[in-house]
C-alpha cells in the first residue's frame, strides 16, 4: 500500500510561484509514475502533469505548459511540482497519484492518491 502526502500549498498572488512536494511511502517508489491533478470547486479534476519512473519523459497540460515543472528523487521518495507565473484559474486542490508503468493524463488509471493540498491564487 503507497501512502502520498502532499505538502506545499497556499495563499500567493498571481504572478507568484509555489513548490509543491509529494512524499511517497509503503512501496517502491521508483517503480511508479507519478501524476499531478487539481480539482477546482464545482468542476472535475484535471490532469496537470506527470513524470515516468525513471525521469526520461513528463507530461504536462496545455493550460500549464512553460508554467510548471515536474521532477523527481527517487532517493528521497518523493516528486515535485514547481508553479510559477501562477494564475486566479490555477486555484484548486492539488493531488499527487501513483500508478505502475507509464504514466497517464487519466485519473483513472491512478491507483493511489494523496489527501491533497489547496493552492489558491489571488488577482
Amino acid at each position: 500500500q503507497v501512502r502520498l502526502v502532499e505538502s506545499g500549498g497556499g495563499l500567493v498572488q498571481a504572478g507568484g510561484s509555489l513548490r509543491l512536494s509529494c512524499a511517497a511511502s509503503g512501496g517502491t517508489f521508483n517503480s511508479y509514475a507519478m501524476g499531478w491533478f487539481r480539482q477546482a470547486p464545482g468542476k472535475e479534476r484535471e490532469f496537470v502533469a506527470a513524470i515516468t519512473w525513471s525521469h526520461i519523459s513528463t507530461s504536462n497540460a496545455d493550460s500549464v505548459k512553460g508554467r510548471f515543472t515536474i521532477s523527481r528523487d527517487n532517493a528521497k521518495n518523493t516528486v515535485y511540482l514547481q508553479m510559477n507565473s501562477l494564475k486566479p484559474e490555477d486555484t484548486a486542490v492539488y493531488y499527487c497519484a501513483a500508478k505502475v508503468g507509464f504514466y497517464s493524463n487519466s485519473a483513472a488509471a491512478y491507483n493511489y492518491w494523496g489527501q491533497g493540498t489547496q493552492v489558491t491564487v489571488s488577482s
